[in-house]
Order: C-alpha cells, then sequence, then structure tokens
C-alpha cells in the first residue's frame, strides 16, 4: 500500500469532455478508496500548467476544433511528456488518442502534431463510425466494451501494439482497436472505458501501485458489462 495519496490528472476536461469521459478520473478514484488507498483527481485546465509530478493522466474525447486546441496547448506544456518519459501511466479516449499520437488530420483540413506519446497516425475514415466497439485485448482476459463515435482511421507503427483486436464494431478501422505503448494506452471506447471495463482500470491502477490491486466484488458492474457486450452493433 502506498503511504501517499495518488494523484490522478484529468487534463482539460472543459475541451475533452464531450462524452463523459472525465468520468473515468471518477472511476480510477472510487477504485483505489473502495481499497483504501487514499486518492484525488487533479484537474488540469488551459489556464493551468502540466505538472510532471502526478500518478497517472487522463485525456478524454473532444470535437475536432477543441482536439487542435488540446493538442497545441500540450505540446507547449511539456509536463505531461515529460511524465510519460518517466514511466508514468497516461490514458486516452477517442481524441485523446489522437493527441497522444503523431500526427492527426484536424476538421480545418490541415495535419496536426501530436505528442508522439503513441506510434499512431490518424485520418479521416470514408464512413463515421458509430455503434458498441466489443474487442479482445492483449493485456488481460476481459473483454472490452464501449461505444464509438468517429470518423478517424488510426494506423499504428512499430513502437505501438494494439489494444485489442475487433469483435464488433470498427476501433481503428483495420481490425484492431486502440494502441499502447509502455504505460500509454490510446482507446476508442467511450462509456466511460473504465466503469465498463474494469480489468483495464485494474491495469492503470498496477501500473501506479507497482503491483495488482486487490480484486473488487461489484455485482452491478458485472451487470452492465454483460447488458453491454449483448448490445447489437448500431446501424
Amino acid at each position: 500500500m502506498r503511504d501517499s495519496t495518488v494523484r490522478i490528472g484529468l487534463l482539460l476536461p472543459e475541451v475533452l469532455g464531450t462524452y463523459g469521459d472525465s468520468g473515468n478520473a471518477q472511476v480510477l478514484c472510487k477504485r483505489l478508496q473502495w481499497r483504501g488507498q487514499d486518492a484525488e483527481v487533479v484537474p488540469i485546465s488551459l489556464s493551468s500548467s502540466v505538472p510532471s509530478t502526478l500518478d497517472l493522466y487522463l485525456l478524454g474525447g473532444g470535437e475536432d476544433g477543441a482536439q487542435v486546441l488540446a493538442a497545441e496547448f500540450l505540446r507547449e506544456a511539456t509536463g505531461l511528456r515529460r511524465a510519460a518519459a518517466a514511466g508514468t501511466p497516461v490514458f486516452g479516449v477517442c481524441a485523446g488518442l489522437q493527441i497522444l499520437g503523431t500526427r492527426f488530420h484536424g476538421s480545418d483540413g490541415l495535419d496536426h502534431s501530436g505528442l508522439g506519446l503513441l506510434d499512431a497516425t490518424t485520418k479521416p475514415a470514408s464512413r463515421r463510425a458509430v455503434s458498441e466497439l466489443v474487442a479482445s485485448p492483449e493485456l488481460f482476459d476481459a473483454p472490452l466494451t464501449g461505444f464509438e463515435n468517429h470518423q478517424g482511421e488510426t494506423t499504428r507503427g512499430p513502437d505501438s501494439a494494439p489494444l485489442g483486436r475487433v469483435v464488433r464494431g470498427t476501433g481503428n478501422g483495420d481490425g484492431t482497436e486502440g494502441a499502447v505503448t509502455g504505460h500509454v494506452i490510446g482507446t476508442y471506447l467511450h462509456g466511460p472505458a473504465l466503469a465498463r471495463n474494469p480489468a483495464l482500470a485494474d491495469l492503470l491502477l498496477s501500473w501506479v501501485l507497482g503491483h495488482p490491486p486487490k480484486p473488487l466484488e461489484l455485482s452491478e458492474v458485472e451487470v452492465l458489462r454483460a447488458e453491454r457486450l449483448s448490445a447489437r452493433r448500431s446501424r
């Protein structure tokens, strides 16, 4: 057990909070507190500096203009990249995934530089992916479930592995879902992702704590997962 409080950085919730992904921070905080570990969420806004000393960082989804704004801010505020270089876990969803990559195409028709924490580039897809997304993960056994709503096609380079293989839905557009490099994870799963996928939440927490957290028995989470895993893909 850690002696100090786990500090969870919630990056730019005012522009990367369109799909309720800020709930991922609350999920991690509560899963730590239920285990007797002190934890707090540290919101980081466009008017703040980005410290490199937090224990974990989260980025959510957002519209195209907000995504460009967030990427510009995080490129100039180097705290996130310094933390990731030191092995601190980083988790990004949708726009967050694309920002963590090397390059993405904006609604302004221009290519924009990402943070380069994932070896992944994103370009516009021919059609929008709006559906329940189910994937078989690479890092643990429990299926991944979430809702995707994006028009990005993400290509991984050799330095990033997929988070999972698509069972239902679109994901990256090539049969894979998300990207992983070291302790940096990007995904297209909304839901919030960590509420719907406790094994993924606990993987991140294991990287923070340095060991697997003890199991939690939450029957309502299993009911939610069973419901979502049986949902049909939207047409």
